[in-house]
């Protein structure tokens, strides 16, 4: 009788392709990931991937015994997942990722509330500007944009991304008017850098006519943090282009106004990523209901909107 350590090993390997990504799900070593399936192979006495230097790939016979055990592996995982403490609640360790200021202002002043409902989840929060491959790194839930659905990754959108144009009151008094996009290029620019190339993306500006055209602001500096950003761009030093979400905490202050209220960018949607529904343990699906809840309660979806 296999190991279920082996077998799950196996099933990983094959999801993610290499033994790396698999080690870093499961939590173990790659050597540990590769002695194991090593072990079944030698077991079944059956070669079950064909090794590269770049990546594993399935044998025939490694094809037809992930059919075999894939499924009943997925559903023994379901079955542990969603096994509940002795008072029935949902238990377990919620690794989830979301953006260092989205998280910060938005998911991490509901912590106390999310406990006290279920206090034996152990949250994992990573905060990181950056996609995440949530198969391949383990994570139960993604908040943010732009993350590729792998199979078994759904997503439920929260919100529109939409970026504004921003400055304080004391910069636009002092500086040449802003009546067009085509004013832009004669103002400083505090950029912010993609955290994925290290380079300032160009954006397009829309209104709500649907016409476009480019942001062309100067680059008098660039900054790698939205929250920066805005914080420089509250000292008087230019103008930034930042989403809503950081957005809208210095326009309800006062301390930034918009530029170009009748125009914005728009990047997609705010979403909420995890697997499908029927893998889904408890820990992640109330994780998802909680968060869905609270951006309807605090009507984030409208607040988040450019267009009003």
């Amino acid at each position: 009788m296999e190991s279920m350590i082996s077998i799950e090993c196996f099933v990983n390997a094959a999801d993610t392709g290499s033994f790396s990504a698999a080690a870093r799900r499961m939590g173990l070593t790659s050597a540990a990931v590769g002695k194991n399936v090593a072990r079944l192979e030698s077991n079944l006495g059956v070669r079950l991937f064909q090794r590269s230097t770049r990546k594993l790939t399935l044998t025939e016979a490694g094809e037809r015994f992930l059919q075999e055990v894939g499924g009943a592996l997925g559903t023994i995982r379901n079955a542990v997942n969603n096994l509940a403490t002795a008072d029935g609640h949902p238990a377990g360790t919620l690794k989830v990722s979301m953006g260092t200021g989205f998280g910060r202002q938005y998911v991490v002043p509901l912590l106390g509330d999310f406990l006290q409902r279920y206090p034996a989840i152990s949250p994992d929060w990573h905060f990181d500007n950056r996609p995440v491959d949530l198969i391949a790194e383990g994570f139960d839930a993604a908040i943010g944009g732009g993350i590729d659905l792998s199979p078994g990754v759904v997503a439920r959108e929260l919100a529109p991304a939409h970026r504004v144009l921003l400055a304080s009151p004391a910069y636009l008094a002092d500086h040449a008017p802003l009546r067009s996009p085509q004013d832009l290029a004669l103002h400083d620019g505090i950029l912010i850098r993609s955290p994925q190339t290290g380079r300032v993306r160009p954006w397009t500006l829309r209104d709500r006519a649907g016409a476009q055209a480019p942001v062309t602001l100067k680059v008098r500096m660039t900054m790698s943090d939205p929250n920066a950003a805005c914080e420089i761009a509250e000292m008087g030093l230019g103008v930034t282009l930042v989403s809503m979400p950081h957005a809208v905490l210095y326009l309800e202050r006062g301390t930034l106004m918009r530029v170009l209220p009748d125009w914005y960018v728009d990047s997609g949607t705010l979403s909420l990523y995890f697997t499908a529904a029927r893998l889904m343990p408890a820990k992640t699906r109330v994780f998802v209901d909680f968060m869905v809840e609270q951006f309807r309660r605090q009507a984030l979806a409208e607040r988040f909107s450019a267009v009003r």
